[in-house]
Order: structure tokens, then C-alpha cells, then sequence
């Protein structure tokens, strides 16, 4: 559902960019939804063995931040507590990222030096070393600097309280298709600074585009034709790419999103 979406400055159906391909990023969901899934694992090994599975189908980073935000959600659905809504799910969310075990937190700090993202690897609490704190002290260290971190430390409240309100909201007025990802997208593109065109491109490209993203989206909502609409992101998509902007962390963020919304809906 998320590549299939046209997100403006990042890889999807409509257009490849940055070096990757769709393709890639289709074969890299593929590779690692068997080690996220497997009950075998506890969720530190589930998400090291799907960075694993990714580079040797893909040799490249696809989804890093897809898996750390991926893992936790898929084992907190697999804690007992029924029906699986939202409050539900953040419970055992919550219960889950507070009893990460030290093996847990080798195994994602050795996730993330396996993935080698561009500046992710040194981002807290050298992730090269031993692990002298709890995975939600290092995740709290980085927190200010990266949304993915962030969601550990506020128990994955933007995923909830921006990802999910977009999404539900463009649902309830109608909205089909691509088009509620699209909106999810846009919202957190729009609602704060890509952690990944921070790290990679500072703090002005990043504002920079998050402003471009607003006017986007304004215009969005006010424009409900669909060929319209697709000019208006693809204008954008090729001004972002143009400068080699990369929104990667507003995409991870979508894909949480959107497996908050299914479990929900599956598991309810």
C-alpha cells in the first residue's frame, strides 16, 4: 500500500528515485516479513534477522526504519488481550517496549550497523559497541534528532496521533484508492522535518520541504480530481528528487501507519 502511493522525494510506483527502485523496496517487504512474523523469535532477533534477509536480497538499505517500527507493533499484536483496538494495541505496545531485554538491545544496535543507514549509526550511545543502556534509554538519547527513535520513547504516538488520524479521517470523508496513504504521508511530511533530510541535508532542506509539503496539502484538499491532484505531487516529486530529498522517515512512519490500521481492522 505504501509503495503503491505517490509520495513526493520518495520511491514508489509512479516514479523510482535515489538510486532505488520499487521493485527493491516490494522484494525487501517480501524478504523480512518472515523473520518479523516468526513467534520463534523474540522481537530484537526478529527485527536483526530482517535487516539480515534485506541486505542479502537487496544489498542496500530499503527499510531500516520500516522493520524498527514494524517489529514492536507485530509482537504487541500477538500479546493476548482481545478485541485488538487501538488502546488495546498501544497497552501492549507499551508493556512490550518497556521489557526489551539487553539481548533485545544488542540485536537492534546490531541491526542498525548491518543496514548501515547514512547517519543513523551514530546517531546514540555508539550502536559499534557494547550496549551500556536499556534500548529505551539509547531511543531517548536520539529522540530529538529522529523520528523513529521518538517513537519508542512516546510509545509510537505519532504513528497514533498524526499517521492514523490522517489515514481514519481521509477514510471517513470518502477518500479511496492510494489516496488515504497519500494523506497519511503528507501529514507527517507536512506536520514535522524529515529525520532523514535532517541527517542527510540539515535542518533548512528539511524545513524547506516540509513547508513545500503544507502548501501541497492544502491543495490537495481543496482539489478532489484525481489527475489534478497526481500533477500537483508529481511536481513536488521531482522538485525533492531534483535535490536528491529524500522524506525516508515520513515513509517508514506511513508503513507503521498502515499496519496500525490492518491489525486493527484484521485482529478486531
Amino acid at each position: 500500500m505504501e509503495i503503491e502511493a505517490l509520495k513526493p522525494g520518495n520511491v514508489h510506483l509512479f516514479a523510482d528515485g535515489h538510486g532505488m527502485s520499487a521493485a527493491q523496496f516490494l522484494m525487501s517487504a517480501e524478504v523480512s516479513s518472515g523473520p518479523l512474523t516468526d513467534p520463534r523469535l523474540p522481537v530484537g532477533q526478529r527485527m536483526l534477522e530482517a535487516v539480515r534477509a534485506t541486505r542479502l536480497a537487496v544489498a542496500t538499505n530499503t527499510n531500516l526504519g520500516i522493520i524498527l517500527l514494524s517489529g514492536p507493533l507485530l509482537c504487541a499484536a500477538e500479546m493476548t488481550g482481545a478485541p485488538l483496538h487501538d488502546t488495546r494495541l498501544r497497552d501492549n505496545l507499551d508493556a512490550l517496549l518497556r521489557g526489551m531485554s539487553p539481548d533485545d538491545t544488542r540485536a537492534v544496535f546490531e541491526a542498525i550497523v548491518t543496514a548501515a543507514p547514512g547517519g543513523l549509526g551514530e546517531a546514540a550511545n555508539d550502536v559499534r559497541e557494547e550496549p551500556k543502556v536499556h534500548l529505551s534509554e539509547a531511543m531517548r538519547e536520539a529522540a530529538g534528532r529522529d523520528m523513529v527513535a521518538r517513537q519508542y520513547v512516546t510509545c509510537f504516538g505519532d504513528v497514533f496521533g498524526v499517521g492514523l488520524a490522517a489515514l481514519e479521517a481521509a477514510m471517513a470523508r470518502g477518500e479511496v484508492g492510494m489516496w488515504p496513504t497519500v494523506f497519511a504521508y503528507m501529514a507527517f511530511l507536512s506536520g514535522f522535518p524529515d529525520s532523514h533530510v535532517m541527517r542527510n541535508h540539515g535542518a533548512e532542506a528539511a524545513n524547506q520541504a516540509r513547508q513545500e509539503a503544507l502548501a501541497v496539502q492544502v491543495a490537495l484538499h481543496a482539489d478532489d480530481d484525481e489527475p489534478s491532484r497526481i500533477r500537483l505531487l508529481m511536481e513536488l516529486d521531482r522538485r525533492l528528487k531534483a535535490d536528491n530529498i529524500n522524506p525516508g522517515t515520513s515513509a517508514d512512519l506511513t508503513v507503521a501507519t498502515l499496519l496500525v490500521h490492518i491489525l486493527g481492522v484484521r485482529l478486531a
